[in-house]
């Protein structure tokens, strides 16, 4: 947040940028009270790079090997199930209450952990039953060898690391997408002709194979068609999307 600030509050003279992420532009803003930025009027968005969607996995014992299981594993056992994050307010404390209310399930018990890393360790040694961390590489191989199970990624198409686990929209769930994004963005007043120059070389560098690949391995999908006018869209877009998720969690930053 003091990084961001910074950049709104900077000269617009092309030599001060910000990479953001759906935190400083969606969530940190929808969480304060009073925030020090507003994401739309103090930033022009340049290109989104990529994206990275959150999961939906369950331990090994869990006696669901699908998602619409699990839905009817929590239905039918209201109070028995509870998940990890990586901490009130991250985007996958968000991703896990979207489930809740779009599965009509409340009771599902939110434990959030300081940071993802300790949430999948206790995942996988079934000290709790449910998750819904950001994909990566070793969520992957812990899915693989069996120790935990993805049921679904929360974004809108497969990904290329894991082309196998469906969607969360594919296994019947409407409105499950949970996507952390990754961008360039500049102070608002940014001379135009500058913004589309930094928008040109950005898709040219993301379109090379040998840069996407190393986002891939990390479960990262690279954007190939953003642009000033997609970028500014997509916040807007996700702060409608998730305020009022946030707002039902009634998590507040002072």
């Amino acid at each position: 947040m003091p990084g961001t600030t910074e950049v709104a509050r900077a000269a617009a003279d092309g030599y001060t940028f910000l990479f953001g992420n759906t935190s400083t532009q969606v969530l940190v803003p929808a969480a304060m009270v009073r925030p020090p930025y507003d994401p739309l009027r103090d930033f022009v968005g340049i290109y989104i790079l990529c994206l990275s969607p959150n999961s939906i996995v369950v331990h090994e014992s869990v006696p669901a090997r699908t998602l619409g299981e699990l839905i009817a594993y929590a239905k039918a056992n209201p109070g028995k199930l509870s998940y990890g994050s990586a901490g009130a307010g991250t985007m996958t404390n968000l991703t896990g209450e979207l489930f809740k209310q779009l599965i009509g399930a409340p009771d599902i018990v939110h434990i959030p952990y300081k940071g993802s890393a300790p949430g999948v360790a206790d995942l996988a040694s079934g000290h709790i039953p449910m998750m819904t961390p950001n994909m990566g590489g070793t969520l992957i191989d812990l899915h693989r060898a069996g120790k935990v199970r993805i049921l679904a990624v929360t974004a809108r198409a497969r990904l290329k690391i894991a082309p196998d686990i469906p969607t969360a929209l594919e296994a019947g769930l409407p409105g499950m997408v949970a996507e952390n994004f990754n961008g360039l963005f500049a102070p608002a007043a940014l001379p135009k002709p500058i913004v589309e120059r930094f928008a040109r070389v950005t898709h040219a560098l993301m379109a090379d194979p040998e840069f996407q690949k190393p986002l891939i391995v990390s479960g990262f999908e690279p954007i190939l068609d953003s642009g000033p006018e997609a970028a500014q869209r997509l916040v807007s877009d996700e702060l409608t999307r998730w305020m009022p998720v946030m707002k039902a969690t009634a998590f507040k930053l002072e």
